[in-house]
């Protein structure tokens, strides 16, 4: 993690971000981003390609070590965490382009999200045998709960790689919801899915958010955005153009300059 972060702003927020950046060499491609994010929100994160929204997920979920900054989640700061810590406090992430695990099957590719599972241990399966096998139980009905949710039940002994693009969005939804996290950073979930299972994605991320899963959601597709998205943010060049509701943002010249104008 970074050294010695300062206390976070006493503000009633899930996600804190604090002029964060990550540079490489002379590029910025994030620079000073400062945004919060309240629990139970869904925010979306919009912005041309190359603005740095990729960029900006990628330090926050720990995939990239930040330049400068602060992160904090709940509270505690998370900036410059491993991925691994960053998933155990409570931060989950997709990708634009899901990689399952092609020959595991549907139900296997869920059931090794959770962290910290006793069997991990080599020497578990040995000593403490009852205690692995009733952890597995627990994860196989919580990974099955969760496909149900998505849709996926019937396809959960097949192997993931017969999946469609819009089919493996629903198994990583499945994937980092069976570790209950407090925060979901979808990286485009409405790219390259067909209309019924987009509809079916955005139905799945509202009924989560109902539930109580704050998300921060990157997204091209405008229709899905202004239907979901609480407040929306635009990155352009790396820095945070502007963020309120969808319909101020949209009809922003500055955002129409800076990327509707350029779709």
């Amino acid at each position: 993690m970074l050294e010695n972060p300062p206390a976070p702003p006493p503000q009633n927020s899930l996600l804190q971000v604090e002029k964060l950046s990550r540079h490489f060499g002379g590029h910025r491609a994030v620079h000073e981003v400062s945004f919060t994010l309240a629990a139970g929100a869904i925010g979306g994160l919009i912005g041309p390609n190359g603005a740095g929204k990729t960029t900006l997920f990628n330090c926050l979920a720990g995939f990239m070590q930040p330049t400068s900054g602060q992160v904090w989640l709940d509270g505690a700061p998370i900036g410059g965490a491993s991925p691994a810590q960053v998933f155990a406090s409570g931060l989950a992430r997709t990708f634009q382009i899901p990689r399952p695990f092609p020959e595991m099957t549907v139900l296997e590719n869920v059931m090794i999200a959770p962290l910290n599972q006793i069997g991990e241990r080599f020497w578990a399966n040995w000593l403490r045998g009852g205690a692995v096998r009733r952890q597995e139980h627990q994860t196989r009905d919580a990974a099955r709960r969760w496909l149900a949710f998505v849709g996926l039940s019937e396809l959960e002994h097949k192997p993931a790689r017969i999946l469609s693009g819009g089919q493996r969005k629903l198994l990583e939804l499945a994937r980092v919801m069976v570790a209950e996290p407090k925060l979901v950073l979808l990286d485009e979930p409405g790219a390259g899915v067909n209309p019924a299972l987009l509809d079916l994605i955005v139905d799945k991320i509202a009924a989560l958010n109902a539930q109580g899963t704050t998300f921060l959601i990157i997204e091209h597709n405008m229709d899905l955005v202004a239907s979901l998205c609480r407040p929306v943010m635009v990155m352009a060049q790396g820095e945070l153009l502007l963020s309120g509701d969808a319909e101020t943002v949209l009809s922003d010249p500055r955002v129409v300059d800076a990327y509707l104008g350029t779709a």
